[in-house]
């Protein structure tokens, strides 16, 4: 029986040395070089089970130059290796029917099993690749850590499918942003992205919100409204916060799952529906079902492909590439152009980032409005990050903001009884605005009133309720 043949489209040699060796070792009869026009040339000559291919080679661009390649032999899986480790390039891979992404530097002994996978179901591989697909230049996703290339090649193997997905993740991680990737850069890219935020619609109002309601279907309904499954209609529905989803509300949303129609409260016609589901939380789902505050069947219906988000305390590494977009953003947006170091960065790495993305771009952007240089430096890292350290409460002032911005997403419930908006923003961001105002005036309460333009009394009397105490400096 002949060996399978395997060709290898590498311009490192050490690495292409490694991968031909491991291959031989299991068997494999490889071919190697460092160029497409040698690639071009060994394709034109032989056939191979397999190809393996760098993005970056000498000659050209790897990738760019596979659609002929996938015409001419469509019977071939290709697996992409590269060091150009990034969202764009995951999805680059997965367009043109990439059989695997591996970014570098990987382990050898998984490459060796894709091959063996490959060449397993080579029968069944997608023949030839579709037309590339145009590419926004930001892509939302920012990171080249080991963790990230997790999340870009999961991503990436969702574009050409509609299964449900859930992501999980910390507050402030970009969950919502992972959500709007598998939408812009995927089949459904031409309909409608609809987010809501499950934890910001009263209880009472989630059936209405999200299935809509006839007139008359209660007080208040004067007339007919379009719930958010049916606005999604065609494009992706993102069901933010689903863990603070309503335990009695989660019956009506699987059995619309389950059944793929819905029904306007109020109405008896059945909608059908032509939706991707996309849900979030930063929640344990499966400690919530223990608890029973979760639908054990919906959690199953919701979690077709999981995606973890890493914290950014376990990806120091991207905050130095994190900290530099954060900055091109702030100055397209009107703040001042400044830079960082490298001093900077390390600081910035030092700091425990309870607020993950979010809460660095907020203190990016503060940096940026402060800093009298052109150059953010260390010092003014350090100086300005002392709150970070000792308030627990800095992860939700930075993500005010956020919270704000999916409020007003959410408009019809600007008017919606019970909402309670302003208790809610004072509960939540009174006390940590006192404390961040108070360091600001290094403990002076008559400065602090005046900047926060209250009357001193109120100040003192709202700094004991809080207990919140400063010592002004020696």
């Amino acid at each position: 029986m002949s060996k399978n043949k395997i060709l290898i489209v590498e311009d490192d040699s050490s690495i292409g040395v490694v991968v031909r060796a491991a291959l031989e070792a299991e068997g494999f009869e490889t071919r190697i070089c460092e160029s497409v026009a040698a690639r071009d040339e060994l394709l034109s000559q032989n056939e191979f089970d397999v190809m393996l291919t760098d993005v970056v080679l000498r000659d050209q661009d790897g990738i760019n130059s596979l659609g002929d390649v996938m015409e001419q032999h469509p019977d071939m899986p290709v697996i992409v290796m590269s060091a150009q480790n990034t969202l764009e390039t995951a999805v680059r891979a997965s367009e043109i029917d990439a059989f695997e992404y591996f970014p570098k530097p990987f382990d050898l002994d998984d490459l060796v099993t894709a091959v063996k996978q490959a060449i397993a179901r080579r029968e069944h591989a997608p023949a030839g690749g579709e037309s590339g697909r145009d590419f926004e230049a930001n892509l939302p996703m920012v990171g080249r850590s080991p963790a990230m290339q997790d999340v870009y090649r999961m991503v990436a193997r969702l574009l050409r499918n509609d299964l449900s997905v859930l992501i999980l993740g910390e507050s402030g991680t970009g969950k919502e942003l992972v959500a709007e990737a598998i939408h812009s850069l995927g089949q459904r890219k031409g309909g409608p992205f609809i987010a809501v935020n499950m934890a910001a619609i009263p209880a009472e109002l989630i059936e209405a919100e999200l299935f809509g309601h006839e007139k008359g279907a209660f007080t208040g309904a004067v007339g007919q409204s379009i719930g958010r499954f049916e606005q999604a209609q065609g494009g992706t529905l993102f069901l933010d916060e689903i863990g603070d989803m309503p335990y009695q509300a989660q019956t009506r949303l699987l059995r619309a799952l389950q059944s793929g129609t819905i029904s306007r409260v109020g109405g008896k016609a059945s909608i059908r529906l032509d939706v991707r589901i996309v849900a979030a939380t930063n929640q344990d789902l499966e400690k919530l079902i223990e608890e029973g505050k979760f639908r054990e069947d919906l959690y199953y219906r919701l979690n077709v492909v999981p995606i973890n988000i890493p914290p950014l305390r376990e990806r120091p590494e991207d905050i130095g590439l994190l900290a530099r977009h954060f900055l091109s953003l702030a100055s397209s947006e009107g703040l001042p152009n400044r830079q960082i170091d490298e001093d900077g960065i390390a600081a910035l790495a030092k700091l425990p980032w309870r607020g993950n993305v979010r809460e660095l771009k907020n203190q990016i952007y503060r940096l940026t409005l402060i800093a009298r240089e052109d150059v953010i430096s260390e010092q003014l890292v350090m100086q300005e990050s002392g709150s970070f350290d000792a308030e627990p409460e800095a992860a939700a002032v930075c993500s005010f903001d956020a919270a704000l911005e999916q409020f007003f997403r959410d408009n019809r419930l600007q008017s919606s009884p019970g909402n309670k908006l302003y208790q809610k923003a004072l509960a939540e961001f009174e006390k940590p605005l006192l404390r961040r105002v108070l360091k600001e005036a290094r403990g002076n309460q008559l400065k602090a009133s005046a900047m926060l333009g209250i009357n001193r009394n109120t100040l003192r009397k709202k700094l004991n309720e809080y207990g919140i105490s400063f010592s002004k400096p020696g």
